[in-house]
C-alpha cells in the first residue's frame, strides 16, 4: 500500500534513483521538482524507444519505491498531515494530490512519458478517445465560434460536432481533407476557433500538412488540434510540425493490447491547463488500473509500431498488385494521393491499410467472413490483427452518409497486428480466392 512522506529531496532523487524508498510511497515535492526531474530525464533518453521505456518512471516519479514498474495507486482522495499543508497546497506551495477526479501518482507517470514522446509541455490522459475529442471542443471553443474539420474523420467525432456543438451556437465548416483552398476560405470568412483534423484520417488514411495548415491557421488566429491516432507518436510528431494540441485514442496503439479504453490530450501547458480544469469539473477520469494498462502497453510502443509499419507497407504493395483489389488507400504507397506529405511529416505509415474489393458487397462480406487470422471487430492499432467493413461495422444504419462521405460497399479497413507477414499474406490469398 502506498504511503505518504516528504522526506527526500529532488536532488536526493535526480543524482541517483537507487535513493528511491523500500515502499510505494506518494512524495510530497515542491511544486518545481517536476521540472528538475525532466530535465535529468531528457539528458538521459535520447530516443523514442528509451522514452517508451522509461520517461516518467525512470526519474522523477512521485511514487518512490524500489519496484520496477510503477505501483497502480487504487485511491479515491489523498490526505494532508495539518491544515497549513492543506492552505499551502490550495495555494501552490506544496505538490500533491486531493481527490482522484484531479488525479492520480499512476496516471501522472503515464502523462509524463506521453508528453516526452509527444515533445509535450503537458498532457491529460481521459477515460477515452473520444471523451479527450469532447474536453478539448468543450474547453477551447467558446460559446459562439466556429470550428474547421474534414469529411474523413471517425464517425462519431462528426456526430458530436453535428449535434452538440450547434447547442452552444458554434457552427461548423466541413472540408475535404487536402482542399487548402477550402480551409482559406475558412479562415477568411469566419471566426475560426479551432480546425480539428485527424492525420492520417479515418478510414482513407488522407494525410494533412501539418506546417502548412498550422500557419494558415495561426495566421488568423485559430489553433489547431491534430487526432495523431493513427500515426502514434513514433511515426509522427505534431507538435514539433506547428501544431498546437495531439489527441490520442490511446485505446489503439498507445495501449496496443486491445485490453483497456484511454485519451489523451498533449500540447502547450497553457491550453492543457484548460481541458484540464474542464476534465475536474465534468469527470470522465481515467481508472488507475487503466493507466497502469497503458503504461504497460507503451514500453513497447516503438518495437509494436515499427512491426506494424513494416508489414502493412509489405501488405498495401501486395495487395495493390492483387487482381483482386481495386484501389488501396495506404500513405506509404506513391500511389496515395498524399505521398509526398506523409513522406515529409512522417517516419513511419502506420499499421493500418484500407483497400476495394474488386466486388460487391455479397463478395466483399464473404471475403470478411472467409479470413481466419484477422478478428472481425472495430477498433485498431493492437497486437492482434483487425479487419472491417465500414458500409456494416460503421454506417449500416445510414446509406446516405455513406454516399456522401464515399464509404462503399466494397471498402475495407485492415488493421495490421504483431503477426508474420507471410501468414497474414497467406489468409488474404485464401479469404480472397473465395470471391
Amino acid at each position: 500500500m502506498a504511503t505518504v512522506s516528504s522526506l527526500p529531496s529532488p536532488a536526493f532523487l535526480a543524482a541517483d534513483p537507487a535513493n528511491a524508498l523500500p515502499s510505494a510511497t506518494i512524495l510530497r515535492f515542491p511544486p518545481n521538482f517536476p521540472s528538475a526531474a525532466a530535465l535529468a530525464e531528457q539528458a538521459l533518453l535520447g530516443s523514442d524507444a528509451s522514452l517508451a521505456v522509461h520517461a516518467g518512471e525512470r526519474l522523477g516519479r512521485r511514487i518512490a519505491t524500489d519496484a520496477i514498474t510503477t505501483p497502480v495507486v487504487n485511491t479515491s482522495a489523498y490526505w494532508f498531515n495539518n491544515s497549513q499543508e492543506l492552505i499551502d497546497f490550495k495555494e501552490g506551495r506544496h505538490a500533491s494530490f486531493e481527490y482522484g477526479r484531479y488525479g492520480n501518482p499512476t496516471t501522472e507517470a503515464l502523462e509524463k512519458k506521453m508528453s516526452a514522446l509527444e515533445k509535450a509541455e503537458s498532457t491529460v490522459f481521459v477515460a477515452s478517445g473520444m471523451y479527450a475529442s469532447v474536453a478539448m471542443l468543450s474547453a477551447l471553443v467558446p460559446a459562439g465560434g466556429h470550428v474547421v474539420t474534414t469529411t474523413d474523420c471517425y464517425r462519431k467525432t462528426r456526430i458530436y460536432m453535428e449535434t452538440e456543438l450547434p447547442k452552444r451556437g458554434i457552427t461548423m465548416t466541413v472540408i475535404r481533407p487536402a482542399d487548402m483552398d477550402a480551409l482559406q476560405n475558412a479562415l477568411d470568412n469566419n471566426n475560426v476557433s479551432l480546425f480539428f483534423t485527424e492525420t492520417p484520417t479515418n478510414p482513407f488514411l488522407r494525410c494533412i500538412d501539418v506546417d502548412l495548415v498550422s500557419k494558415m491557421c495561426h495566421s488568423k488566429g485559430a489553433l489547431l488540434c491534430i487526432d495523431s491516432t493513427f500515426a502514434s507518436p513514433i511515426n509522427q510528431k505534431a507538435l514539433t510540425l506547428g501544431a498546437d494540441l495531439v489527441i490520442h485514442s490511446a485505446t489503439k496503439y498507445i495501449a496496443g493490447h486491445n485490453d483497456v479504453i484511454g485519451g489523451c490530450v498533449s500540447g502547450r501547458d497553457e491550453l492543457v491547463s484548460k481541458v484540464r480544469v474542464y476534465h475536474h469539473v465534468v469527470g470522465g477520469v481515467l481508472n488507475p488500473n487503466a493507466a497502469y494498462l497503458i503504461l504497460r502497453g507503451m514500453k513497447t510502443l516503438h518495437l509494436r509500431v515499427q512491426c506494424q509499419n513494416n508489414t502493412a507497407m509489405r501488405m498495401a504493395q501486395f495487395l495493390e498488385d492483387h487482381p483482386k483489389i481495386a484501389r488501396v488507400y495506404y500513405p506509404g504507397l506513391p500511389s496515395h494521393p498524399e505521398h509526398h506529405i506523409a513522406k515529409s511529416q512522417m517516419t513511419g505509415f502506420g499499421g493500418v491499410v484500407s483497400f476495394e474489393v474488386a466486388g460487391d458487397f455479397d463478395a466483399t462480406r464473404k471475403f470478411i467472413d472467409s479470413v481466419k487470422i484477422p478478428y472481425h471487430a472495430p477498433s485498431f492499432g493492437g497486437c492482434e490483427s483487425i479487419i472491417d467493413q465500414p458500409a456494416i461495422m460503421s454506417y449500416w444504419d445510414s446509406k446516405e452518409q455513406r454516399d456522401i462521405y464515399g464509404i462503399k460497399d466494397n471498402l475495407i479497413r485492415f488493421s495490421i497486428g504483431v503477426e508474420d507477414f507471410e501468414d497474414l499474406k497467406n489468409d488474404i490469398v485464401q479469404a480472397l480466392e473465395k470471391i
